[in-house]
């Protein structure tokens, strides 16, 4: 959440910023304008894309008060549409289409979809031994949230977070995420809001890295280099990158070092796709370019989204797309590597 107590003006937010031109003095006075509440040209070239947290050395939350005047002055990175706000808020009440409950054994977690269909998942997901007699749960009640900035619908977040986290405490189970941004709602969002969680919760990170090390026997080495495709909620989220190196570890995977990853990753795109495709293809080609650059035979997904908008410039380019449930279950001998 923005906290203007703890901005400098310094202007890292948006001098280092991927997706636009500005120079230090500019960055600066974007920043002080949007403080003050007034409009910036920051508003209109955002790709929403949170990178700018990351950027930020006082931890000020720069991102938040971008999607904040982004939503209040009517500008977004794509077209709002009341229809599409009613339709979510609809879903959130309950008004929606109804959500899926698959029950598993009593002692094991849930495992949370978020909104997301099954089918936005690998096949076979659910069927694997990762998860395993887990109980399963998706639907719009259950929506992570903190993703509708890219639709200028940062207020949902305040609004509805409390209703989010009580329809998964009405569980009464532990929960993991296998969408890091219902993690984020969970372990972030609801912090800054004060609301309480009154259930376990885990990244599904965390999880694997669980399974994996219970199961090490089981573990075929890779062998393999791998890049990855981040997605946004990483950046609210400062240990998954440790927590994926570990998963790299377990199944022998290597992450070799290149220009877009980590901290300078490139967003998938979807966000400006319809709006800016000319930049939405330059930054696929040049992400997709540098994975194979730098020997990668795979590159790593970890978002449904971003799994499916990558998947035609990784095809194009011959670089295998992996889901990082594939990713371990290939380790496990489930799946064969891509050809």
């Amino acid at each position: 959440m923005w906290d203007a107590s703890k901005c400098d003006f310094c202007g890292d937010c948006f001098a280092q910023c991927r997706y636009v031109d500005f120079d230090r003095e500019k960055a600066v006075d974007e920043i002080k304008r949007l403080a003050a509440g007034k409009e910036a040209e920051i508003l209109k070239q955002c790709i929403t894309c949170v990178a700018c947290n990351d950027y930020c050395p006082t931890g000020a939350d720069p991102s938040n008060l971008v999607f904040k005047m982004q939503e209040k002055t009517g500008i977004a990175p794509v077209d709002r549409n009341p229809v599409v706000r009613d339709e979510l808020a609809a879903g959130l009440e309950g008004r929606g289409d109804p959500s899926q409950i698959i029950p598993g054994e009593p002692d094991k977690p849930v495992l949370s979809f978020d909104s997301f269909d099954f089918t936005n998942f690998p096949e076979g997901t659910l069927e694997s031994r990762l998860f395993q007699g887990m109980s399963v749960v998706r639907g719009p009640e259950y929506m992570s949230l903190v993703g509708l900035v890219h639709l200028g619908a940062e207020s949902f977040v305040e609004k509805y977070a409390a209703r989010v986290i009580g329809k998964l405490a009405e569980l009464g189970k532990d929960i993991v995420y296998i969408h890091n941004e219902g993690y984020v709602l969970a372990h972030v969002k609801a912090r800054e809001l004060g609301i309480a969680v009154p259930f376990r919760y885990m990244h599904l990170f965390e999880y694997l890295i669980d399974y994996l090390r219970k199961n090490q026997k089981d573990i075929a080495k890779l062998g393999k280099k791998v890049s990855v495709q981040v997605n946004c909620a990483t950046r609210w989220i400062p240990q998954q990158d440790a927590w994926l190196d570990q998963i790299f570890e377990f199944v022998g995977v290597e992450r070799p070092p290149r220009q877009y990853d980590r901290v300078n990753a490139l967003c998938c795109s979807l966000p400006i796709l319809n709006t800016n495709r000319t930049l939405a293809v330059e930054m696929q080609e040049k992400n997709v370019r540098d994975a194979l650059d730098c020997g990668a035979q795979a590159m790593i997904t970890i978002c449904p989204l971003c799994d499916a908008i990558m998947r035609r410039p990784t095809s194009r380019l011959g670089l295998p797309k992996l889901f990082i449930t594939d990713l371990c279950r290939i380790a496990l001998g489930e799946l064969s590597w891509p050809h």
